[in-house]
C-alpha cells in the first residue's frame, strides 16, 4: 500500500510566557510542541495519534493542514511538497485534505443555515454547478444520516453529535482524500461517540477515505484504527499495527497508558474488577524544559543512566512495529 501523506522530522515551537528569570536573561522561553515527528498515512487506512494532553497531537494536525507553519521538516502529499505550495496549488491541497475539529459549534457559522454552510463549501471549490447544489446538500445530509429538512435549520438547533455530523458533511462535500479528525468525539456522550465512530467506518469503506484520527481515548482508538502512533512531549515514541500496539506494547509509556485505560471487559462471574496499579509516577515535564536523553526517563520505572543522556534510536520490530527506547537494545 502506497503512502498518501508522509511527514518527516517536523518541528514547531511557540513563544512561552515571559517570567522574571527570562526577562533577566533576555531570551523569551520557547514551548517545543513538535520535536522531530515522522509518520505516514497510507491510502484508505486510519492512523490514530494518541497521547496525553499537551503532547503535540493537535499541533501536528494543524500543521498538516497548513493552519500553522512549521519551523523545520517536510510534508509530502501524493508526491507534492506541501510546505512549498501556494495559490491555486495550496487550494487544491486544502480540498484534498480536510479537518474536522473538536468543537463543531465553534467551527460552524451560527448565522448560516446548514444548507448555506454546505453550499458555501461547494461554491468555494466549484464542486458542482449552482443549480445542482441544493440537491447535493440533501445527498450530503443523507450521507451523514441527517434528514433533508436539516438544511433549513441553524447550528444551535442541533445536538452536539448532530453538529459533528454536519461538520463531517461539510468536510466530505469537497471529496477529500484524507480526513483529519481532531478529538471529534471527546465532548460527546458514549452512545453518541459510538454513532459517530460507526459513521466514520462506514464512510471510509464507501468513499475510500484515509483518516488521521487524533484522540487520547485508547478505547475509541482500538476499535477504529488500522495503525496507532503514540506521542509524548512532541515526539512519536511508538508506531505499529493497532493489534500489535495494544497486545504487545514496546515502549514503557505505551505500556503505562494501557494500564491506565479502563477495561471494557466485564469482570468474571463472582469476582470484582481488580484495582489498577499506578500507571505513571511524577508530573508531565514542561514543554518549556524537556528532559535530556529520553524525554520519558523521569517517569519511567525502568530508566537507566543512559536514558538520561542519550536520545534513544528507533527500533524496528516485526510488521514495522517501531519504538524509541534504550531498553530495546
Amino acid at each position: 500500500m502506497s503512502a498518501l501523506l508522509v511527514a518527516d522530522d517536523l518541528a514547531r515551537s511557540f513563544p512561552g510566557r515571559r517570567g522574571l528569570a527570562n526577562l533577566l536573561r533576555g531570551a523569551p522561553p520557547r514551548v517545543r510542541a513538535l520535536n522531530g515527528v515522522s509518520l505516514h498515512v497510507d491510502r484508505g487506512e486510519t492512523l490514530a495519534i494518541v497521547g496525553e494532553s499537551g503532547c503535540g497531537k493537535s499541533t501536528l494536525a494543524r500543521a498538516l493542514v497548513r493552519l500553522i507553519d512549521l519551523d523545520e521538516g517536510q510534508i509530502s502529499f501524493d508526491g507534492m511538497d506541501v510546505r512549498s505550495l501556494a495559490g491555486p496549488e495550496l487550494r487544491r491541497y486544502n480540498r484534498r485534505v480536510q479537518m474536522v475539529f473538536q468543537d463543531p459549534y465553534g467551527s460552524l457559522n451560527p448565522r448560516m443555515t446548514v444548507g448555506q454552510i454546505l453550499e458555501e463549501a461547494l461554491a468555494v471549490h466549484n464542486m458542482v454547478p449552482a443549480p445542482q447544489r441544493r440537491a447535493r446538500v440533501v445527498e450530503l445530509l443523507s450521507l451523514v444520516r441527517l434528514p433533508a429538512d436539516a438544511a433549513s435549520r441553524l447550528p444551535h438547533e442541533f445536538s452536539g453529535g448532530q453538529r459533528q455530523r454536519i461538520a463531517i458533511a461539510r468536510a466530505l462535500s469537497i471529496e477529500p482524500d484524507l480526513l483529519i479528525a481532531d478529538e471529534i468525539v471527546s465532548a460527546l456522550d458514549v452512545s453518541v461517540q459510538a454513532q459517530i465512530l460507526n459513521l466514520l467506518l462506514d464512510l471510509q469503506q464507501r468513499l475510500g477515505l484515509a483518516i488521521l484520527f487524533v484522540s487520547h481515548d485508547l478505547r475509541v482508538v482500538r476499535h477504529l484504527a488500522h495503525r496507532v502512533a503514540i506521542m509524548y512531549l512532541g515526539r512519536v515514541v511508538e508506531v505499529g499495527p493497532a493489534d500489535a500496539v495494544f497486545d504487545t506494547p514496546r515502549h514503557p509509556y505505551t505500556q503505562a497508558l494501557l494500564r491506565a485505560a479502563p477495561s471494557m471487559e466485564p469482570p468474571e462471574p463472582g469476582t470484582t474488577r481488580p484495582n489498577r496499579t499506578a500507571a505513571l509516577t511524577g508530573e508531565l515535564p514542561s514543554p518549556l524544559n524537556i528532559p535530556t536523553g529520553c524525554p520519558f526517563h523521569p517517569r519511567c520505572p525502568e530508566a537507566r543512566d543512559r536514558c538520561t543522556t542519550d536520545v534513544p534510536p528507533v527500533h524496528v520490530g516485526e510488521r514495522r512495529h517501531t519504538a524509541t527506547c534504550h531498553l530495546l537494545d
